[in-house]
């Protein structure tokens, strides 16, 4: 039954959903791919079964993969988060099994940017497919799946359905449910959809045992549910320079102090220019570099700190030097993460606003002081866990991001027994990434691939 209304709702709802897709420049990107529409065909499928397909395409030789010898592991990781999270389950995987073809999906231009920078040799990149029954059964068809994992609970009904028909084992992995997710989903009829949905996974591999009884409370089977721990702690240094170069690109001097707002949003931006004129009139050597969280947003960013009386540079555009407080907009993806080492103290941005928090790790494991606001529901844990080691500090709005940065700023032991102490509680969390391989590795065999050879071509799609 939730099968036909789930389809039902979503296929009156497909023109908005569509439309609302359009309309954003970042989603149009591989969007026949999204559709099902790839190489011009419009994978016709059940309506309300997402099952096989009516007519399915026939195989030919430009439509080949690449490697058409190798069974197919799908990973899904919806952004850039996700994303970088999986990358080294990815890349262990594969360096355990290199007989597997992997694949990679994403919805946003930011996730696809992260996996073909940090994944570049190991898996390939392709846009996930929307969850209608027809996209869906396309992609399935192509990929021919061995094993799905997925990342931080990315529930779609359609995917999860067809696989579980397909008896192709799914795991969630690095799995968590913020206090809204469970709620809204806690209710009455939404609660039996999704246990409809839940029981059609493998193995869920939850970050916190607080994450395991909420998914347990919502429908998934407890002997397929665990805490594993959070493998984002598991996250390598991203590569970088180990001289000044860096800073003297982004124009900054030896004596310059870098304060860094990574992922930041509006609402929160406009407290921290205000937070950083306080700042500058005591440290006259503080420049403010900010990373919006959407780049799209770069043009009224910059308008607002001009409007507020700063020197704007933009990280792309940098020529002549300046000198002298100033705000630098990092306008560039994929420098963030690598960013973080040069900063002095580091903010997080969607915490000062209810986005709910980005990655407090970044600037952590390179051992430096984070602050981070009242919004933490994505990164609960991890803010806990920063406030408990004296790594972190939570902040109500500017006058508390005066206060801290000042402090830090004036007391350079100060500030650096507040990094190490991040950094430590980076080191002392990790072991989730090796904990989540051993349970998935038992999902590798024939036995729990639906009986498929697993090193055979003979079941692998010949049109991917």
């Amino acid at each position: 039954m939730w099968k036909f209304l789930y389809n039902i709702g979503l296929l009156l709802a497909s023109p908005v959903i569509v439309g609302i897709l359009l309309a954003k420049p970042r989603c149009r990107r591989g969007f026949p791919q999204r559709l099902g529409l790839e190489n011009g065909f419009f994978g016709v499928s059940s309506l309300f079964g997402a099952g096989e397909r009516i007519q399915p395409k026939q195989p030919n030789k430009q439509d080949e993969p690449k490697e058409p010898t190798k069974p197919v592991i799908w990973v899904h990781a919806v952004s850039l988060g996700e994303a970088v999270a999986a990358a080294p389950l990815v890349r262990a995987l594969h360096q355990r099994h290199p007989e597997f073809r992997y694949i990679v999906t994403t919805v946003t231009e930011t996730g696809r940017e992260a996996v073909e920078q940090r994944l570049a040799g190991v898996a390939e990149h392709r846009y996930a497919p929307l969850d209608f029954s027809w996209s869906v059964a396309d992609a399935i068809d192509r990929l021919r799946p061995v094993l799905y994992l997925f990342v931080e609970t990315e529930l779609w009904p359609n995917i999860l359905w067809t696989l579980r028909d397909r008896n192709v084992p799914v795991v969630l992995v690095n799995g968590r449910l913020s206090s809204r997710s469970f709620r809204r989903q806690n209710v009455g009829g939404i609660r039996s959809l999704y246990r409809s949905v839940l029981r059609s996974i493998t193995l869920c591999l939850m970050q916190t045992e607080r994450d395991r009884e909420r998914i347990v409370t919502l429908g998934a089977s407890p002997d397929v549910v665990h805490a594993t721990g959070n493998i984002k702690f598991d996250q390598p240094l991203p590569a970088g320079e180990e001289d000044s170069s860096w800073r003297r690109s982004v124009g900054l001097d030896e004596q310059e102090q870098l304060i860094l707002a990574g992922s930041t949003h509006p609402g929160e931006e406009e407290q921290l220019v205000s937070a950083y004129a306080s700042i500058v009139q005591a440290h006259p050597s503080a420049v403010l570099m900010m990373a919006p969280r959407h780049i799209e947003r770069v043009d009224r960013v910059d308008l607002m700190i001009r409007d507020k009386g700063f020197v704007v540079q933009r990280r792309s555009r940098i020529g002549e030097k300046i000198t002298g407080p100033r705000i630098i907009i990092l306008d560039t993806r994929g420098e963030l993460a690598r960013a973080y080492r040069d900063a002095v103290v580091a903010f997080v941005g969607g915490t000062l606003v209810p986005v709910g928090g980005h990655n407090l790790l970044e600037p952590a494991v390179w051992g430096k002081p984070v602050l981070f606001g009242p919004y933490t529901d994505h990164c609960a844990e991890v803010a806990a866990m920063l406030e408990e080691r004296g790594g972190g500090r939570r902040v109500a709005g500017t006058d508390d991001i005066v206060r801290y940065c000042c402090e830090w700023l004036s007391d350079q032991g100060a500030r650096d027994g507040v990094g190490q102490a991040a950094r430590r509680g980076v080191l002392d969390n990790q072991g989730a990434l090796q904990r989540s391989l051993d349970l998935i590795e038992p999902c590798l065999n024939s036995e729990t691939t639906g009986g498929l050879p697993l090193r055979s071509p003979s079941h692998v799609v010949r049109h991917v």
